[in-house]
């Protein structure tokens, strides 16, 4: 389920980006395809980061 951000969660991000994955290995996407899987799954990479990241921090304040 998506944020009230927009912003995917972490597992749908994490989903989205092993498909564009997939897409981009078994090579039948056009170049033209293929940079757009890429930009998105530079984006879903940088969301899942983020989500860790948060994930991590509210983990060390915890700790602490």
């Amino acid at each position: 389920m998506a944020a009230k951000d927009g912003k995917p969660s972490y597992e749908e991000a994490r989903d989205e980006l092993s498909e564009i994955v997939e897409s981009l290995e078994d090579g039948s996407a056009t170049l033209e395809e293929s940079l757009k899987l890429w930009e998105r799954g530079e984006e879903l990479a940088k969301i899942c980061n983020q989500w860790l990241d948060s994930a991590k921090e509210r983990l060390d304040k915890g700790t602490k």
